[in-house]
């Protein structure tokens, strides 16, 4: 019979490569490790591992077993938390991964608003872009991930096909330019009009964006400067080193000292969401969660 805790053994050997990096991941003995290995070959009566040089890597059985392990990991969770709920228990446990901007704007009303109504559920949050993010929940790594995606994006619409979606907010972009910009007191902004601009671009899935919106209006964006910190774009556009487009969620999370907002024709669009596996859709702290986020949206 194959437990879980094998599995996710298994899961961290096939991460980090090693049973001594294994057992530092999980908190215990490297001799630990190699046992309970020993143990899940024993019940799948096949390898599960080699070893090659100095690391230990997953047979053709390994692989189809690790592929399998995050759902069954996940479903197993969803079991313990719906059977502590209805013994009364009231306790849960929600792991919340979200972009940086939705981190300082939707998740703070809604984890406030979890805790006033929900005292005994435990919620821990780390921040992550999409598509890393998605790839954390399908990993089994995170509960509800708070992500986005471009509409007309090519293969946008199956992306989380097997995933629970639930739409937040539409989140429009806005064009930023210094104070001093011939265009800071135009109010909107054709995408055109900035082609000979230094631009300064945010995370990797919004730069390819940008490219895409910018070629598609007849020219390709000059990218001077490149980060992942938001704060880090307004004020480079601040202090007059180029122009940027952010989603309004960003903008509300900075103060913008020295930068101008403009309406940018044609209208570029986010859509922000809450993601989540089915089977953890079930677990009532999951689905307070995901009320609280969209209650969090509407205001």
């Amino acid at each position: 019979m194959i437990e879980a805790r094998h599995l996710r053994v298994l899961r961290a050997v096939a991460g980090t490569g090693s049973f001594s990096a294994a057992a530092r991941e999980l908190g215990c003995t490297q001799p630990a490790v190699s046992q309970q290995m020993k143990a899940l070959e024993q019940s799948a009566g096949t390898p599960l591992l080699i070893r090659a040089g100095r690391e230990m890597r997953l047979t053709q059985a390994g692989g189809a077993l690790v592929r399998h392990a995050a759902g069954i990991l996940a479903g197993l969770t969803a079991a313990e938390e719906e059977v502590a709920a209805i013994a009364g228990l009231r306790a849960g446990r929600v792991r919340l991964v979200s972009f940086p901007s939705g981190s300082s704007t939707l998740v703070p009303t809604a984890l406030a608003a979890m805790r006033a109504a929900h005292p005994g559920t435990r919620i821990s949050l780390v921040e992550a872009e999409p598509p890393r993010s998605v790839e954390m929940l399908r990993e089994g790594d995170c509960d509800v991930a708070l992500a986005f995606r471009y509409g007309g994006t090519p293969g946008s619409a199956a992306e989380w096909e097997d995933l629970v979606v639930r739409p937040l907010l539409t989140d429009r972009l806005v064009g930023l330019v210094p104070d001093g910009h011939r265009l800071a007191g135009a109010g909107r902004v054709g995408m055109a009009e900035l082609a000979d601009e230094p631009w300064i671009a945010g995370c990797p899935r919004c730069r390819r964006h940008l490219v895409e919106v910018c070629e598609g209006v007849g020219f390709t964006p000059r990218i001077d400067f490149a980060t992942d910190d938001y704060p880090a774009v307004v004020g480079l556009v601040g202090a007059g080193l180029g122009v940027a487009v952010l989603p309004e969620l960003a903008v509300e999370s900075v103060r913008a000292k020295g930068v101008s907002t403009l309406v940018v024709e044609p209208a570029v669009e986010r859509e922000v969401v809450a993601l989540t596996l089915p089977d953890l859709a079930r677990v009532p702290a999951v689905a307070a969660t995901l009320g609280e986020l969209e209650r969090a949206a509407r205001r």
